[in-house]
């Protein structure tokens, strides 16, 4: 692999993934092999170990490294975090229970201004890549300062340490302290062009590091700011894009406030062009028929933040998901930390199953909102893939795709919390175990692209 053995690669054993928004596939005795590109060449079941050479010679990978998985491990699909705020990275945690507007105030806005210095966004995002590769996560869609140089290092640092991800300058030119916001439209307008020429520079092809236009949200924005980000999205059809949206009552009533001439956040993000299929919406937890409808219409992604809405912001919020999937929108997790205390995408997995449980009994529509554990492993990988843009490329462990995986091991020398295995565990149940009682400690080795950017192993 790239970077440590640049042979080509195979792993022979337990290999799961999602083939679907509630499918999920757990193939035994499956030989996978990637080539020296870290490019997926074939997966098959039911491959006996004293058959694997002779498969991996068919294949034309006689010389590649091959890794036998013991009882107890298996391969996943690498994480994908649809929403994280990097300069949050040193304050999770913090202000957990106040309103979003009270918490950015007192909280995220001091903290964040501390990037216009470079040395201190250095030390910080080596920090965050880190941490967020350890936990499993090998795509992030990243909202980063408004500081232009802090956002081309966090792209810098991404690229460095193996870690495929959307690098976004937030857009903020009203809303926030004199202290952190953009001086005017024209400068905030020139440093995102800045940021994506940066970006584009370090990776060209953007296989691992892509821009994405960043408008906080609706209250962060003058009306001409919106409408300068909403026609540099005209200019780029593969410009993704990426905000809150309907995130909080206090939230809602404020950007409506603002924008009187709008009757919901569908209808005002639509005006100025920011609606669409490259759209990465977060939160999405106050909605109305109509609002849903539209996202549906415009092919828009939602990226589901469960922590978040139970900690900060004004109130238990559970996001309508099943809804969104009923009527096809494509749906991925985020931790939003700092709002989120947790960077832990298998915390994510959980909470998202409990606020999905909490709506359907407020509801009372028997077991028409719940999620079911399937659905969120999808919305971790596949789902999240397609929402943030690399769905072609990963989320699957499926020929042809990019190697983002995970090798996760459950046995008890790996020190955890886990649930323990025990003599007769079912494959799903040692899966459903790590979903549900594992961390960072489980998951041994971490590969993107082929190659290895984490190896406890």
């Amino acid at each position: 692999m790239a970077g440590q053995d640049s042979r080509p690669a195979a792993f022979h054993g337990v290999i799961i993934q999602s083939t679907g928004p509630e499918d999920l596939a757990i193939l035994e005795d499956a030989l996978l092999a990637v080539d020296a590109n870290g490019i997926i060449k074939s997966l098959e079941a039911g491959v006996s170990r004293q058959d694997v050479a002779t498969r991996l010679a068919a294949l034309g990978l006689d010389d590649c490294r091959l890794t036998e998985l013991c009882p107890g491990q298996f391969l996943i699909p690498g994480f994908v975090d649809t929403h994280n705020h990097a300069p949050q990275w040193l304050h999770r945690g913090l202000g957990q229970g106040m309103q979003i507007l009270e918490w950015l105030s007192s909280t995220a806005f001091p903290n964040e201004a501390r990037f216009e210095d470079p040395e201190h966004a250095r030390t910080a995002y080596s920090s965050l890549v880190d941490g967020m590769l350890r936990q499993g996560v090998t795509t992030a869609s990243y909202y980063s300062s408004l500081h232009g140089e802090a956002t081309q290092i966090l792209a810098d640092t991404c690229l460095a340490k193996g870690q495929r991800a959307l690098v976004g300058k937030c857009n903020m030119n009203r809303g926030s302290p004199d202290y952190y916001r953009d001086a005017s439209v024209e400068e905030s307008v020139r440093v995102t062009r800045d940021c994506i020429d940066h970006i584009r520079g370090i990776d060209p092809s953007g296989s691992m590091i892509r821009p994405v236009l960043t408008p906080r949200f609706a209250i962060s924005c003058e009306d001409r700011l919106l409408a300068a980000l909403g026609d540099m999205a005209a200019e780029d059809p593969t410009m993704a894009i990426q905000t809150h949206f309907n995130e909080s009552e206090q939230e809602v009533a404020a950007t409506r406030s603002l924008f009187p001439g709008f009757a919901n956040e569908a209808d005002l993000y639509q005006h100025f062009g920011l609606l669409g299929p490259r759209s990465i919406l977060a939160h999405c937890t106050i909605m109305t028929p109509y609002e849903t409808r539209r996202l549906s219409e415009l092919g828009c992604g939602v990226a589901h933040c469960p922590t978040a809405n139970m900690t900060v912001g004004g109130g238990f919020m559970a996001a309508p998901i099943r809804e969104f999937l009923g009527q096809g929108i494509h749906v991925g997790l985020g931790t939003d930390s700092g709002g989120g205390y947790s960077s832990s995408m298998l915390n994510a997995m959980r909470h998202a199953l409990v606020a999905s449980f909490a709506r359907d009994f407020l509801d009372a529509r028997d077991g028409a909102a719940a999620l079911s554990l399937d659905q969120v492993f999808h919305m971790a990988t596949a789902g999240g893939a397609r929402v943030v843009g690399f769905g072609d490329a990963v989320g699957d462990l499926n020929p042809g795709k990019q190697f983002d995986a995970l090798l996760v091991d459950m046995r008890a020398c790996r020190g955890g919390v886990n649930a323990p295995m025990q003599a007769g565990d079912s494959l799903r149940t040692t899966f459903e175990k790590f979903i549900m009682t594992g961390d960072d400690r489980n998951i041994v080795q971490v590969m993107v692209r082929g190659r290895v950017v984490l190896d406890r192993a």
